[in-house]
């Protein structure tokens, strides 16, 4: 089964009464994409739209020969724990559990069974192994946000989608995160979109879809 991402004909009406569109895009299995815009160009919109978060008002979304938006509310969310990884700009984790707990919470969201095995081999490829029993404000800025990028591939998803991942990192740590990003991308086969204003990473990619 082809494993490629789609978008068609999309456009999505704010409350306001704005109306954005937004052009067609093909990303083929395994490839890196930089999504590239100012504040205000849609990013956020557009990686809403492409991680099932945010229905448009027009147009189609595949994911695997599956057609997102058709799916039941119910459907809609098992696939996207399965299918789609998110690293948001800042971690957002449940303090009162451990990283290993909020790691069983995704597989649980998914409606995947609980794979301690899984889990140990993620954090094992992130050096975080050793913080499994830590609670999230045990741990430093920079390993939550590695964390997150266990989170996000912890089902071993077709679709991983970073936004802002760097924005509010100095030069070293932006260059260690979006390191990560395309050594995790590779290790579990996956397509990576990584969403940014940021200049800094743009020379680590080849396929750029901009928004202006």
């Amino acid at each position: 089964m082809s494993k490629m991402i789609s978008i068609k004909s999309i456009a999505h009406n704010y409350s306001g009464g704005s109306k954005i569109s937004f052009d067609d895009w093909k990303i083929e299995n395994g490839e890196k994409w930089l999504l590239l815009g100012n504040s205000g160009s849609g990013k956020t919109t557009l990686l809403h739209i492409l991680s099932g978060i945010l229905k448009p008002s027009l147009g189609q979304v595949e994911i695997s020969q599956t057609a997102i938006y058709e799916l039941s509310a119910k459907k809609l969310d098992q696939f996207r724990g399965r299918n789609i990884g998110i690293v948001f700009q800042r971690p957002h984790f449940i303090k009162s559990l451990t990283i290993a707990e909020n790691l069983i919470l995704a597989q649980s969201f998914a409606q995947l069974p609980k794979n301690l095995q899984r889990i140990d081999e993620v954090l094992a490829s992130l050096n975080l192994t050793d913080k499994k029993n830590s609670y999230p404000n045990e741990l430093s800025q920079g390993q939550l946000q590695r964390v997150s990028i266990a989170r996000a591939v912890i089902n071993k998803p077709l679709l991983l989608i970073a936004d802002e991942p760097t924005s509010s990192l100095d030069d070293q740590n932006a260059s260690a995160v979006l390191k990560l990003l395309l050594e995790q991308t590779d290790l579990n086969k996956a397509t990576l979109i990584v969403a940014t204003h940021d200049k800094r990473i743009k020379d680590a990619f080849t396929n750029i879809y901009q928004l202006t």
